[in-house]
């Protein structure tokens, strides 16, 4: 089977400068991880069309997605950035159902499946993220809590929908925490992700890439990213420093 390409996803939530944009940019040109793998840059909404120029401007193949949207077009939503806004400020690919949107949010799957739908309906490529609470992990319920999430995107899009997109395993006790995964345990998830979808399109599930997004870095990252079924990581605090990022980026190439 023909390796998938590795992606490796910096969320900086709400963080980041123009100045950190400015650093990040040029080291990953200087590295040229972007032209072996897919680079994602997801800054906050305010920085979407200073990152977009910095890109077009040292000619990256530096992919930028939008933290959020909303699953409505437009309208008297003060705060809200809609599909339509992201894509004119630059953004390629959207991150749906951030475990943040979900748990201090209370964004519910059908809200996330919305907003993912939305995304593709304008050829946006969504990033579907899942994943499990404490006490969901705890009480052995990992595996029915992510059929429930993606369960959902199926019954709004269809196979169809998930044949163009990305899925990211974010376990919530461990995003921010320092308290990763263990490379075994994000195997099974993953394997169980990509096993779930091969039972409706085999074809999907042997091509689909599903990262995996919660205290990854430069340490971890080597064993994990040499499992099977992760195709790369989603990365939060880690991407805020320019020499972690790219290393993590390297080390996805080589396992």
């Amino acid at each position: 089977m023909t390796r998938r390409k590795p992606v490796v996803a910096a969320n900086w939530k709400m963080n980041g400068s123009r100045h950190l944009v400015d650093s990040l940019l040029q080291q990953i040109k200087q590295s040229g991880v972007d032209q072996q793998l897919d680079v994602v840059l997801s800054p906050p909404a305010t920085l979407y069309s200073y990152v977009d120029d910095a890109i077009k401007q040292l000619e990256l193949n530096v992919i930028l997605a939008a933290q959020n949207i909303n699953e409505l077009d437009s309208g008297a939503y003060t705060g809200e950035i809609s599909a339509h806004l992201a894509k004119e400020s630059g953004c390629k690919w959207v991150i749906c159902g951030h475990s943040e949107r979900r748990s201090l949010f209370n964004e519910s799957s059908k809200v996330t499946a919305q907003k993912f739908i939305k995304a593709q309906s304008l050829g946006m490529k969504p990033v579907l993220c899942v994943g499990e609470t404490t006490e969901e992990h705890e009480q052995g319920k990992t595996y029915s809590r992510l059929t429930a999430q993606i369960e959902t995107i199926l019954h709004l899009g269809g196979i169809d929908a998930i044949k163009d997109c990305i899925i990211a395993y974010e376990p919530i006790w461990a995003v921010g925490t320092g308290k990763p995964a263990s490379p075994k345990l994000a195997q099974e998830v993953h394997r169980f992700i990509r096993g779930m979808i091969s039972a409706i399109c085999p074809e999907t599930a042997q091509s689909i890439r599903i990262l995996y997004g919660g205290s990854v870095t430069p340490d971890n990252v080597d064993s994990m990213f040499k499992q099977p079924d992760i195709d790369g990581g989603l990365i939060g605090g880690a991407s805020l420093v320019p020499e972690k990022f790219i290393k993590i980026c390297q080390a996805a190439l080589v396992n």
